[in-house]
């Protein structure tokens, strides 16, 4: 069987089982992130499933017409000018497609990297800003030219970013760590680019824990940055829930001018979390700032003024809660915002995007394909309406299973849902001590991509099938007791799921270097015994030499490896922060295939061999 066959064999048995479940979720319309004119007269929605955008007469209170797109519609950005919209669009063709706004007509298209997304246009108009999120890299356009000026590398899966007012500088939220998973400190970053010299000229670094930041926007006068994401409390057992013990959602505010860190102070309550920030703003007149929350279907509004000066006095040394008194205390007190802000209980269900016109806010709802609109000026902001954006379909098993993955709501007092260890049904890149194999041997998030057609489930093997390993997620992560027919449809779900194809491929195939390490791994470094295609593992389990401590000699789970390049850090307790660590540092005696006999190039064809996958 030759190269090209083999590869479309492993990606067609590996498509197979997202047939069905893609025809039955194709009239849904998934909206995801909305823009607002400048005029506030119109609203523009990414629609992701539908693939369209849709424009909202804000007067007429409906959508007056869509406009069709090439793919899926993963971000917006208006032209200052207001004459065009940007939308990134597409998987490994990832593009940006640019649209006139009178008519929805395409008026040129840019190409771009994998998966890109979250489009900035400079306040001039001559640049834009695409984060492509599996290249690690931020592209920048000359609009006036229509081409690629640059590539700036970045941390890790770069996902949302916002310009400075003057447009010198570009702050970008990458969505994970980079560090091994078994550090002391994990956390992601958010990277500021110089937009004149196109590099990165710092990295700053959130608080231990700091992982799936969602969005970042600027306040109104410039002088701070707001980033939303989860803190995680990765390094306690997880034996409760109470007061935020494994996950808090939180806002990192940002000193713009300093490029530095003012703050991380928590978004929940003492005894209610506010689960999975998904995205923030400001208000045009500086009062609020805006964050939804995903999972739990909320939007919370913030006075802006008191939480400066709150974090402003607490930076003086004054004690300003009964736990906050200096600022290494904001990020673990759960009461701080208390008094600075309102929850919202939102109409629809899975709030995505948000756009602010005045002070009426705009949330559009991912899974009810609904839009809640909140006035600010009424009291206590209780007037929220709901806007079908379509028309009301019944959930298919699979989209109500994808529905509750994401649902806070259906976890002990709300504090995380599936997707807040799992964004994207992925990884966390944080290591957990969870209950099903004992306590004090802390493993690595897996990836969630064929964990019901690869048995056993978890490092160890401990659930025989990933329908127990859900069952027993339900139980003792989110601490719930729910009908198994949850469960029945989050099985359906994480089996629909589609694996994306690697950033390391070229047109689709092999690069040479992968070719050369393909050889390797079917040859001498006997990689096939473990791992042969198309699932790439042997669903058994092996001492490799990896065990530690009380689990040294013990037998690992022989782990897939599709889609192992997006899921860092790697071994069972994410020690390695890259593949070659695995055959260089943690492959003793040759128990993990046959590699200390590699020159440093072939264990770099080998690496990009398996991280092709």
């Amino acid at each position: 069987m030759n190269m090209k066959t083999n590869i479309n064999l492993h990606w067609s048995l590996l498509l197979a089982c997202l047939v069905s479940s893609a025809a039955a979720a194709e009239n849904y319309l998934s909206p995801s992130a909305v823009v607002a004119s400048s005029d506030g007269k119109q609203l523009f929605i990414a629609e992701a499933t539908a693939g369209q955008v849709a424009v909202f007469d804000v007067a007429a209170g409906k959508v007056a017409q869509t406009w069709k797109l090439p793919a899926k519609p993963t971000g917006l950005a208006l032209a200052p000018d207001g004459g065009r919209l940007f939308v990134t669009c597409g998987v490994a063709d990832g593009r940006v497609e640019i649209l006139q706004l009178s008519d929805g007509t395409s008026v040129g298209s840019l190409k771009t990297g994998h998966s890109p997304t979250a489009p900035v246009a400079s306040p001039d108009g001559q640049r834009l800003y695409v984060c492509n999120r599996f290249l690690n890299q931020v592209a920048i356009f000359d609009l006036t030219a229509r081409k690629e000026v640059a590539r700036v590398p970045v941390a890790r899966e770069p996902v949302a970013a916002a310009l400075t007012l003057d447009g010198k500088y570009l702050f970008v939220a990458n969505l994970l760590p980079t560090q091994p998973a078994d550090q002391d400190y994990v956390a992601a970053v958010v990277s500021v680019i110089d937009t004149a010299t196109a590099k990165v000229v710092a990295n700053i670094q959130l608080p231990n824990g700091s992982t799936s930041l969602q969005s970042v926007c600027m306040s109104r006068d410039g002088r701070y940055a707001y980033v939303v994401h989860t803190l995680s409390r990765y390094q306690l057992p997880t034996t409760q829930l109470e007061r935020g013990w494994m996950n808090t959602s939180a806002l990192t505010v940002i000193d713009v001018a300093a490029k530095k860190r003012l703050n991380t102070p928590l978004l929940d309550d003492v005894d209610l979390g506010a689960a999975n920030p998904s995205g923030v703003a400001c208000t045009a007149d500086g009062r609020n700032v805006l964050v939804i929350h995903s999972g739990t279907h909320e939007l919370s509004v913030i006075d802006q003024a008191a939480l400066l000066d709150k974090l402003n006095r607490v930076a003086k040394g004054e004690k300003v809660t009964e736990v906050s008194a200096t600022p290494d205390d904001v990020p673990n007190d759960l009461s701080f915002m208390y008094s600075l802000r309102k929850r919202i209980k939102l109409t629809g269900n899975g709030p995505r995007g948000l756009a602010a016109i005045g002070r009426q806010v705009y949330a559009v709802e991912y899974f009810s394909d609904s839009m809640s609109v909140v006035d600010l000026d009424t009291e206590g902001y209780k007037q929220v309406r709901k806007i079908a954006l379509g028309p009301e379909l019944p959930l298919s098993l699979v989209r109500k299973g994808e529905m509750f993955f994401h649902d806070a709501d259906l976890c002990f007092q709300h504090w995380q849902s599936c997707a807040t260890c799992h964004p994207d049904v992925r990884v966390d890149a944080l290591n957990w001590d969870l209950l099903n194999d004992g306590l004090g041997n802390p493993k690595n998030t897996k990836n969630m991509l064929l964990a019901h057609r690869t048995p056993p489930a978890m490092s160890l093997g401990v659930r025989d099938t990933a329908e127990t390993a859900v069952r027993a997620g339900i139980r003792s992560i989110q601490f719930a007791v729910r009908p198994d027919a949850d469960a029945v449809a989050i099985d359906e779900f994480l089996k629909s799921l589609q694996p994306v194809p690697s950033p390391r491929l070229v047109n689709g195939q092999l690069s040479k270097a992968a070719e050369r390490g393909k050889k390797i791994f079917e040859g001498g470094a006997g990689c096939t015994t473990c791992h042969p295609s198309p699932l790439f593992t042997n669903l058994n389990q092996y001492d490799v030499g990896t065990g530690r401590d009380r689990e040294a000699y013990m037998a690992m789970d022989t782990p897939t490896l599709v889609e192992v390049w997006r899921t860092a850090p790697y071994l069972h307790d994410g020690r390695a922060a890259t593949i070659q660590e695995i055959f260089q540092k943690y492959n003793i005696g040759d128990q993990h295939g046959t590699t200390s006999n590699l020159t440093a190039q072939e264990l770099n064809d080998l690496a990009e061999y398996v991280l092709s996958q």
